[in-house]
């Protein structure tokens, strides 16, 4: 078990035992514990209708989240992995039902109907939030969970994901579900930076450890920023720089990134059926085509005479939507010869191949952290709650892991180098955030090497690094930042060599 997995461990267990006569705080100790051991846990959070099921099913590969705007999209779902698919509603009080999923025709995905639901309880019960397992490989080692919009109509709907991700100021002990959070933009206003700000503070502000260590914004939904033209994500790229400036400029993300969620999840479960489409499509002349995907009713009208069926032209525009049509059309003009092709080039345009990297270097690769982060605050909030017993003790050493462990400096680091300015010429900064694990917390990927490079070499690597930014934040022109940053690097290439063998 990792040092830091196992000092939380360690300092939970201690103050388990201290406060084993308080109902209310065993509990809450007792999640801290289980976290631990469970896997990452990523909310998905965003405004009303900003793609967060589509997103998940992109990223899971598998239709199996709910995308049409019924009571389930409503709720705070958990998506674990099973062995066998099932999905269970649980009450505020611990009761739970069985869920009915029911497969809609043709284009329709899953819907979990809450109707009828049969409680292990004598009445009816409100469901407070829903669990689904499921055998998807995505789900082995992260937990996604998928909130509702944060802007919904209802008070309370926006209610069930500000308590799970943010301090309730009405409950003595507030402690965030999550571990990480992918934002979901479509615009940015004043209340998505405030949600952002609430996250910042559910994350560690509040023990006096500054700025979220997990938190990523996409721009969801990015093939329509520009209308569905081809170069729709160009355009949401331009967006996603500017919300990244906006937002990295408060300390509120570590990065910001357009994603065409519907393009990505249609191109994970692309037919030879849509295939067969594209390509007869592919043969229509190109004013003729263009003049058809002006809008979606007029490409599915059966008078617009095209060598496709209505009824497939209908659910090609409902799971492609019109950039993706055109783009697959152009793809199929420009070479592409196969469905599995297809697929892969339109993966890799819908964005979310960059996502999954992005996920991987800022969640994935430092789960360990982020999971020991979150144990840490609920436990720093718990002993500040219930004062009075010996496990008073164990706070400052608590805050002191806060604040002191590496890891969290190298998050909160690389979310800084994206906003401040350090003095350094373009080499060495890109050398600084790769030491600091900003492409991968891999020795050999830390060092810019070679996976194959031999140990000796990545050891003398790693003395040059350490020798290299020590020397930087000592130089007496160097500002507070540039210092601390240097400072950084070199502890980061003395942790690395640390890992290399003699």
């Amino acid at each position: 078990m990792p040092g830091i997995v196992a000092e939380a461990h360690r300092l939970v267990d201690a103050a388990r035992a201290a406060l084993a006569n308080e109902a209310r705080p065993r509990a809450l100790l007792a999640d801290c514990a289980g976290r631990l051991d469970q896997p990452l846990r990523i909310a998905l959070a965003g405004s009303l209708k900003a793609g967060k099921s589509t997103l998940l099913n992109s990223l899971v590969g598998q239709d199996i989240a709910p995308t049409d705007a019924t009571e389930c999209t409503r709720v705070v779902t958990w998506y674990r992995y099973g062995s066998t698919p099932s999905v269970t509603a649980h009450a505020g009080d611990g009761a739970r039902a069985n869920v009915v999923v029911r497969r809609g025709g043709g284009t329709h995905g899953l819907t979990f109907d809450l109707d009828r639901l049969n409680w292990n309880a004598p009445a009816p019960r409100e469901v407070d939030h829903l669990e689904v397992e499921w055998p998807a490989a995505a789900l082995a080692h992260t937990t996604i969970i998928d909130t509702p919009g944060t802007s919904s109509l209802s008070r309370e709907v926006s209610r069930r994901t500000a308590r799970l991700l943010t301090p309730d100021e009405e409950q003595a002990v507030a402690v965030p579900g999550a571990d990480a959070v992918v934002y979901l933009l479509r615009r940015l206003d004043a209340a998505d930076v405030r949600f952002l700000e609430r996250v910042g503070a559910g994350t560690g502000a509040a023990q006096g450890v500054s700025g979220p260590l997990g938190v990523v914004g996409v721009v969801s939904r990015a093939d329509e920023i520009g209308a569905g033209r081809i170069d729709a994500l160009h355009s949401a790229r331009d967006v996603a720089t500017r919300f990244a400036g906006e937002l990295e400029r408060t300390g509120l993300c570590q990065a910001v990134i357009p994603v065409a969620g519907l393009l990505a999840f249609a191109a994970a479960t692309l037919r030879q059926q849509e295939y067969a489409a594209f390509e007869a499509l592919a043969g229509v002349p190109v004013d003729e085509l263009s003049a058809a995907l002006l809008s979606a009713d007029r490409f599915a009208r059966p008078d617009v005479a095209l060598p496709v069926a209505p009824e497939l032209r209908a659910q090609l525009a409902e799971r492609f939507g019109l950039f993706g049509i055109r783009m697959a059309v152009t793809l199929v003009r420009l070479g592409v010869r196969d469905s599995a092709t297809l697929a892969a080039e339109l993966t890799a345009r819908s964005g979310v191949d960059e996502l999954r990297s992005v996920l991987d270097v800022q969640f994935g690769q430092r789960a360990d952290q982020l999971k020991a982060h979150s144990a840490l605050t609920a436990l720093a909030r718990v002993l500040t709650a219930y004062p009075g017993s010996p496990a008073d003790a164990l706070l400052p050493r608590v805050r002191t892991l806060l604040a002191d462990v590496h890891g969290f400096a190298e998050l909160r680091l690389l979310g800084r180098l994206r906003t401040d300015e350090l003095g350094l010429p373009p080499a060495d900064l890109a050398e600084l955030h790769r030491l600091i694990g900003g492409s991968g917390i891999a020795p050999h990927l830390r060092l810019g090497l070679p996976v194959d490079a031999a140990p000796s070499v990545q050891r003398d690597q790693a003395v040059a690094a350490v020798r290299k930014w020590r020397s930087r934040a000592r130089h007496p022109l160097a500002d507070q930042f540039t210092a601390t940053a240097c400072l950084t690097a070199a502890r980061s290439a003395e942790g690395t060599l640390g890992l290399l063998p003699e």
